[in-house]
């Protein structure tokens, strides 16, 4: 099973991004099955916010928080702290939307920010985060997240969160080349 730990702030849409990671993991066949949720104290804008994507090959009956994450990713970077690691699984990643460099090697950081701003006019990073997982994480295609989101957003949204999605896995990708 692969875990996604989303880390955003409450209207920054990070279980509006766990849930169509699962759409489009679970859309691709029938043996693709994911589960996503939130989890947030005080529901107020700006209140730190997780939210969490289980991508499996068979049912998913687990429905508890993750615990550790093969991908931590974090919507605003005023929310990273060192302690993250500690909720990171061997050989996971940590992506932030950051316009800052990190040496270590977990660490993918891009300025999600920009791309939100130049696309959409709004500093809202979920769709370019996920333009983000897509581009690490194999189990997924931007074609499957495409799907997702004409299935799952207004059609108003559709097209410039597509175009913020391929603009942030183009990002990631040239980065990690």
């Amino acid at each position: 099973m692969t875990q996604i730990v989303w880390h955003g702030r409450g209207g920054q849409g990070a279980f509006t991004a766990s849930r169509l990671l699962g759409s489009a993991y679970s859309l691709k066949d029938d043996k693709s099955y994911a589960l996503a949720f939130p989890s947030f104290g005080p529901e107020r804008r700006g209140a730190p916010v997780r939210a969490f994507t289980k991508l499996d090959s068979k049912p998913i009956g687990n429905r508890s928080e993750v615990l550790r994450g093969d991908y931590l990713v974090f919507l605003d970077d005023t929310l990273f702290l060192p302690s993250a690691f500690d909720e990171l699984t061997e050989g996971g990643k940590i992506i932030i939307a950051s316009k800052k460099e990190f040496s270590d090697s977990r660490i993918i950081s891009f300025d999600a920010v920009r791309i939100a701003e130049e696309i959409l006019g709004l500093a809202i990073t979920n769709t370019a985060m996920l333009g983000a997982v897509a581009a690490l994480f194999s189990g997924i295609s931007l074609p499957d997240i495409e799907s997702a989101v004409r299935g799952n957003m207004a059609a108003k949204l559709q097209e410039k969160n597509i175009a913020v999605i391929n603009a942030a896995y183009k990002a990631v990708k040239d980065k990690i080349k």
